[in-house]
């Protein structure tokens, strides 16, 4: 982990506003709803005429709650809070989400375009060190076009793009220089159960490193300011699941090849059952303490000291 002056800092959005490159990074990003491709599932649905695929989403941004967040990482977090938007919908969709009502049952407000880059100034007024932005995959043109409408009021904290690792490298280039910071899951080292619990998505393990590695490329390792508030970088989140099915050492591995032992990754401890895990017995229990101390061996041996 880096440490710089926050004087020498500026978002990474900011060089590309007043160029003309953010208005059409947005403009290439809204072609993308009339066939759907925004994530890898690529449902091909015109979600322009409010047709859904598998995520519910329609082209219009949903947000469930937006406000000062002191549950992250402390890079994130600081005195004052992490500027957290919980977007609607899911293009995951893990039978054990503890936030299913929003993902699984898409509760929330849809707002404008507009009303979300207001929304990001009001979090940066509140004193928020950054806009993290929940679940943002499928929401990806709205966001762009949002951050255009709060740049021009001055919006000037981190980007956080927080999501579940289930990325496309094509959209990712499209947000290179958008983004400051990357906080990307990694759940699972075996697409069988990716497939298993989330919705069939059994190319995740390797859809996840390909983007964690173009997330890296873009942003690099973590770099912070002189009281330790993240301003730049890739930090990785790996939920510990019971009995190993989340594939920790082998994930520990994979990071160690593909992204180098300077990764910054946050071994998690907090998995309950929620939503449908109780169908699942695997999963219907908590993870255990010694579950948790093992994942965070294998990962402390192939990379060295975790995150938090």
């Amino acid at each position: 982990m880096e440490a710089m002056r926050r004087a020498n800092w500026q978002p990474a959005y900011m060089r590309l506003a007043g160029s003309g490159e953010l208005a059409r990074r947005a403009r290439e990003l809204y072609a993308f709803f009339r066939s759907c491709h925004l994530c890898p599932r690529h449902c091909g649905v015109n979600r322009l005429k409010r047709e859904t695929g598998v995520c519910g989403a329609t082209s219009r941004v949903m947000v469930a709650s937006a406000h000062p967040h002191f549950g992250e990482e402390p890079p994130l977090v600081g005195r004052h809070g992490s500027g957290t938007i919980f977007l609607s919908h899911c293009n995951l969709l893990c039978s054990y989400c503890q936030n299913w009502e929003i993902s699984h049952g898409g509760e929330g407000l849809l707002l404008s375009d507009e009303a979300l880059g207001r929304v990001m100034l009001r979090l940066q007024k509140l004193g928020c060190h950054n806009i993290n932005l929940v679940t943002p995959t499928h929401y990806a043109p709205n966001i762009v076009q949002a951050l255009r409408n709060a740049v021009a009021g001055d919006l000037e904290i981190p980007l956080v793009y927080n999501c579940g690792g289930y990325e496309p490298v094509e959209v990712l280039q499209l947000l290179d220089g958008i983004v400051d910071i990357y906080l990307a899951d990694f759940k699972y080292a075996d697409g069988g159960m990716a497939a298993k619990y989330s919705h069939d998505a059994g190319d995740y393990p390797q859809v996840a490193m390909s983007a964690l590695a173009e997330m890296r490329r873009q942003v690099g390792d973590l770099v912070t300011d002189e009281d330790g508030i993240a301003l730049r970088g890739l930090m990785i989140r790996h939920l510990v699941l019971p009995n190993n099915i989340a594939g920790t050492d082998r994930f520990a591995v994979l990071a160690a090849e593909k992204l180098g032992r300077s990764a910054y990754i946050n071994v998690m401890s907090q998995y309950r059952p929620a939503h449908e895990a109780w169908r699942t017995p695997e999963l219907g229990r908590h993870a255990s303490r010694e579950e948790h101390r093992q994942a965070v061996e294998w990962v402390q041996r192939a990379l060295g000291p975790t995150g938090p």
